[in-house]
């Protein structure tokens, strides 16, 4: 797992509470990250941020207007602060985008670079967002790829499911968080 990272991304307040199904998904991600954390893994957090009055945000954006309407994601607004179940610790990087995608708007391309990471560990809300907007991009990069299946979470769990175990293995590991973490464990 060397020259790897962990992205944990959008498990932001109003996100996780649209989204958190009960299913254990905050808990299995703090593991994750600390597992992440002791094999010396760098995590990265991703949040999608918009500047008070949107000036990123163009009206022929169907997917932007949306978020506008439901007044989500103004930086500095407490729902778009990183959940305090998952919150960073010193020495994390927090990379602020504007769109779907990790990399859209972000310096994200540039820490992982400077830190010669070649390899990104996906997890996030949501699996049909931005985990799928990532994955997409960081093929374009030639990043190697691996998705924790268990630590993605959608609104829709058919599309979880469906991008999981049909679409994303065509491009990436998919993997349990529990097969990961065993797989970086310190010897």
């Amino acid at each position: 797992m060397a020259n790897s990272a962990l992205l944990v991304m959008d498990v932001q307040r109003d996100v996780v509470a649209l989204a958190d199904d009960g299913s254990g998904y905050l808990p299995r991600l703090r593991g994750t990250i600390d597992g992440a954390r002791a094999a010396g893994i760098p995590v990265i957090y991703v949040v999608m941020g918009l500047r008070p009055g949107d000036p990123e945000v163009s009206p022929r954006s169907k997917v932007m207007a949306n978020i506008l309407r439901a007044g989500m994601f103004t930086e500095g607004a407490p729902g778009t602060e990183i959940h305090d179940e998952v919150a960073p610790q010193q020495g994390d990087v927090v990379v602020t985008k504007r769109r779907g995608s990790a990399f859209s708007g972000s310096d994200l391309d540039l820490v992982l670079r400077a830190r010669d990471i070649d390899r990104l560990v996906l997890t996030g809300i949501a699996t049909s967002a931005v985990v799928l907007s990532t994955l997409w991009h960081a093929i374009d990069l030639d990043f190697g790829l691996t998705v924790l299946a268990d630590a993605c979470l959608d609104t829709d769990p058919e599309v979880h499911r469906m991008l999981t175990e049909k679409l994303f293995p065509q491009w990436a590991d998919v993997v349990t968080v529990e097969d990961w973490l065993k797989a970086v464990a310190p010897q």
